[in-house]
């Protein structure tokens, strides 16, 4: 029986990354910076991951998809595609948090950090009990765990966490993690009068 194949994403900040594996190995893996078009560029990478692999869409056995916290229209379209995707190919997406993805494998207690915007980071303590993901700056964070170095590339994380979780029953569909409210707000003027 071959072995599970995962595609791992995340478009929550300012990149496009993405990574192919299975149980054992990496098969393909990028990461492209870039401050605008992940929309643009996600498809196509992840096509060109596929290729390069020998393998195609319907080898996939589950998708990983990173939730955030990160750039708020960045997750929004990493989570729609990975819905689309499951949705399309009859298979599990499994959305992981990019704290969660960041800190696996490391031995507990740990507090990780990933860089956001504004010179903030995003930070979460693992192995002392309940956390959620917080924002704030470096040097204001309060006491707590050493901040650990992650040990695997973002979208090689998230597709051995999505691996690892493929068969739980019930599982959720992936959904946004957000800290903070958009930046863009709802348009002041009301909508045109629809006519029938």
């Amino acid at each position: 029986m071959p072995e599970a194949l995962a595609l791992g994403f995340d478009t929550s900040a300012a990149h496009c990354a993405a990574a192919l594996l299975t149980e054992s190995r990496v098969l393909a893996h990028r990461q492209e910076d870039m401050g605008r078009g992940q929309a643009e560029r996600l498809f196509p990478l992840l096509e060109e991951l596929l290729t390069e692999a020998g393998r195609d869409w319907r080898d996939l056995t589950v998708i990983g998809v990173g939730t955030g916290p990160g750039n708020f229209t960045g997750i929004r379209i990493a989570v729609a595609a990975a819905r689309g995707l499951s949705l399309s190919l009859g298979i599990p997406a499994v959305g992981v948090g990019v704290t969660e993805a960041a800190a696996l494998g490391l031995p507990r207690p740990c507090r990780v950090a990933v860089p956001s915007r504004a010179g903030e980071v995003i930070w979460q303590d693992f192995g002392m009990g309940p956390s959620a993901p917080e924002q704030g700056q470096l040097h204001m964070l309060p006491p707590g765990p050493a901040i650990a170095l992650t040990r695997h590339p973002l979208p090689i994380a998230i597709g051995r966490i999505a691996l690892s979780r493929a068969n739980e029953p019930d599982l959720p569909r992936p959904a946004p993690i957000y800290l903070r409210p958009a930046d863009a707000a709802p348009a002041r003027d009301r909508g045109p009068v629809i006519l029938t």
